[in-house]
């Protein structure tokens, strides 16, 4: 009995399926190493490692407490604990709470700057999965919620959060947007039927041009960055594979084939470690 319950929070959570942890966790560790030049505090990447498994298990968990009565009429999540009544509203909102507190704790290790960000964190954490009934742009709040590690991180090992922080924040969010409107393509035809808004939706047949767009905009940003701190030639080799990457996405997207939309958006699992290496080597 004990097991099946476990076995249910881990496909609640979604530990099942990493990605998500990655994609939050590769522009964290931008930031880690940004804001240490190199040198981060061992103890720091420790603490944003694990508070990137808990918030990103958090999110899933309140993702699916919104969605649990829309996730059956969609084909790819009709088999969702909270869907299908494996798991209750009251247990869900539970671990929640539960996954926050834990990452609370860890955050209570460093200084009080990024304590009080870790506040706003929670608040985004908790607000986007409602936003798909409200607006198109779901995606910029995901981005939000995932790119507010940035700044933490930057407080955490510096004390403030400088104007690269920002930089940085608003880079990750409009990559968010590109990789979240590829996981959007994969649920439209369903998520019209329901009355579910996205940035898919919104972009309609200038979907893959927008992406494209945006993508564009993030290796620019990034290569600017570079230019601002001296980044080293391993750097520009880590934008260069994060460029093929984003046109090998646009490849798998160039029918709108659901199952390879998905593939393009879990893809963006090795542009973030690509230029997370380019940054270490540099």
């Amino acid at each position: 009995m004990l097991k099946e319950r476990l076995t249910q929070y881990v496909y609640l959570t979604r530990l099942h399926k990493p990605i998500g942890i990655y994609l939050l966790l590769w522009p964290t560790l931008w930031a880690v190493w940004l804001a240490s030049e190199g040198a981060p505090d061992v103890g720091i990447v420790v603490i944003f490692t694990v508070g990137v498994v808990l918030m990103r298990s958090a999110g899933c968990v309140i993702n699916d407490y919104a969605d649990r009565h829309i996730d059956g009429h969609v084909a790819r999540t009709c088999q969702r604990p909270l869907a299908t009544g494996a798991v209750t509203s009251k247990e869900a909102l539970s671990l929640f709470a539960v996954l926050c507190l834990l990452a609370f704790g860890l955050v209570l290790w460093l200084n009080t700057l990024t304590i009080l960000l870790s506040f706003v964190a929670l608040l985004l954490a908790a607000v986007y999965p409602f936003m798909k009934r409200y607006t198109y742009f779901p995606q910029v709040f995901l981005g939000a919620a995932f790119a507010w590690a940035i700044p933490m991180a930057f407080a955490a090992q510096t004390g403030t959060v400088p104007m690269l922080a920002w930089w940085l924040f608003i880079t990750t969010v409009v990559w968010t947007v590109a990789y979240d409107t590829q996981y959007a393509m994969v649920d439209r035809a369903d998520d019209v039927k329901i009355g579910v808004k996205s940035t898919a939706i919104l972009f309609g047949t200038a979907d893959k041009w927008v992406i494209g767009g945006l993508q564009l905009s993030v290796l620019l940003s990034l290569w600017l960055l570079g230019k601002e701190q001296a980044l080293g030639f391993f750097y520009y080799m880590g934008l260069l594979l994060a460029a093929g990457l984003a046109i090998y996405q646009q490849y798998l997207m160039k029918d709108r084939e659901p199952q390879y939309c998905f593939q393009a958006f879990t893809n963006n699992h090795w542009f973030g470690f690509a230029v997370f290496l380019g940054i270490v080597l540099s």
